[in-house]
């Protein structure tokens, strides 16, 4: 007997998570990063924090927690955080789908959706985005049915970079059944400048089955450290926290959380070039324009292979998908770079 016959044999049909590349020589434009480093203070005070690593950090991250109530003008009882923003996607999994149950998600959206999904034995609801990419949730709701028990919806999703509408959103809750979470995740949240999209903090106090999902990981630019933040109805972060691992979120990062969110002002300041040349450099490639970080090029897989390999060997990476290509837009520096080797390739 091999030790495989000790793994569930369902696993063998899990896709594995397939993270940006990576070339310490080329421009990095596959994972959504942020340019600029921490903050000096966050640096600081992720640097004093370590001092003390011998201790386990705060299970309850009260003092992490408190700050961001304060932020989004909830309770502690509301706020969870945990290992990055898909760590909370993954909990919210575990607390309500098992086997025979269903989770409804858009597709192509977060990857992590379908992977979290089976790891519990649920079954993943994949529903296509409509012809222009955007979350399509009169087809979502039309997906549920007595075994749907979460639904994620991707706000700006990822990789189309669209939004949904608070109009669209509101119609939609008011067709999902009321024992049914669904979470808004907003990972990309500070990019967004669609004053007409939904925004989390004002659904779940009217929806007690809405929870919100944010990270430090993109605009704040603690990727490196991994926390993220969850909050909602009290009965939903209690259970969220019941399965969180324990001492998940270290004392880096719990320490550079606060201190970026103490500044979060200048933070946004920073990603104000970002959300200023994304639609240039969308326009010049022939890209859909985003609220995000990033953007996309709808094409064929054979295309967006092409595309990849072609800017790779230019110095740029970017991410290929089987729908198309996602560019990570950072800072004017290094746009003009993708663009002078996409000029190169293409041109």
């Amino acid at each position: 007997m091999t030790s495989t016959a000790y793994i569930r044999p369902d696993l063998e049909t899990l896709p594995s998570y397939v993270p940006g590349k990576r070339d310490d020589h080329s421009l990095k434009l596959s994972s959504n990063e942020v340019a600029f480093e921490p903050l000096d203070a966050a640096k600081e005070a992720m640097a004093a924090a370590t001092a003390g690593a011998n201790r386990y950090p705060d299970l309850a991250a009260v003092e992490l927690r408190s700050a961001l109530a304060e932020h989004l003008g909830l309770t502690l009882e509301q706020v969870a955080v945990g290992v990055g923003s898909s760590a909370l996607c993954q909990q919210l999994v575990q607390i309500t789908a098992g086997p025979g149950d269903e989770v409804v998600f858009p597709w192509r959206s977060f990857e992590a959706y379908p992977i979290f999904t089976q790891v519990t034995g649920a079954t993943p609801v994949a529903v296509p985005l409509d012809a222009k990419g955007f979350n399509d949730l009169e087809a979502m709701a039309a997906a549920v049915n007595e075994n749907t028990k979460l639904i994620f919806v991707c706000n700006p999703n990822n990789p189309s970079g669209t939004t949904i509408t608070r109009a669209d959103f509101d119609a939609f809750l008011a067709s999902v059944p009321k024992h049914i979470i669904v979470a808004l995740d907003e990972a990309y949240f500070e990019f967004n400048r669609d004053d007409n999209s939904p925004v989390a903090t004002d659904y779940v106090r009217k929806h007690a089955n809405v929870v919100g999902l944010r990270t430090f990981s993109k605009a704040y630019g603690l990727a490196g450290v991994r926390v993220g933040y969850a909050f909602g109805a009290a009965e939903i972060i209690d259970a969220l926290n019941k399965v969180a691992l324990p001492f998940g979120v270290n004392v880096a990062a719990q320490a550079g959380a606060i201190a970026s969110l103490h500044a979060r002002d200048e933070l946004l300041a920073r990603i104000k070039e970002t959300v200023a040349i994304r639609d240039r450099v969308a326009d010049h490639i022939g890209a859909a324009h985003s609220q995000a970080n990033f953007i996309w090029l709808p094409t064929t897989p054979e295309r967006s292979a092409e595309i990849a390999s072609t800017l790779a060997a230019e110095g740029v990476i970017v991410r290929s998908f089987p729908e198309g290509v996602r560019i990570t837009i950072t800072n004017a520096a290094e746009m003009d770079v993708l663009i002078a080797a996409w000029d190169r390739a293409f041109a």
